[in-house]
C-alpha cells in the first residue's frame, strides 16, 4: 500500500537502486549492471553470506564475504 507522493518516490528510489547494483540479470550473464562489490570467486566455498534487506525484506540482496 502506497501512502502519498512522497512514499511513492522512497519506494521507487529503493527498487531502482536494487535494479541497477544488487540485482543479478540473466541477459548479462548472470552479472550486475553497476558493481558495488568485487567479483566473488564462486569456486571458493570459504567466507561468510552477507545479505543486504530493502523494503522491509521485499528486496533482498546476498553476497559471499572474503576469506
Amino acid at each position: 500500500m502506497i501512502f502519498g507522493e512522497r512514499h511513492l518516490r522512497y519506494l521507487l528510489r529503493e527498487h531502482v537502486e536494487h535494479y541497477h547494483t544488487e540485482r543479478y540479470h540473466q541477459g548479462l550473464a548472470g552479472r550486475l549492471i553497476r558493481s558495488l562489490t568485487a567479483p566473488s570467486n564462486d569456486n571458493c566455498s570459504r567466507g561468510d553470506i552477507a545479505s543486504r534487506s530493502r523494503l522491509g525484506g521485499l528486496l533482498n540482496f546476498y553476497v559471499k564475504q572474503a576469506a
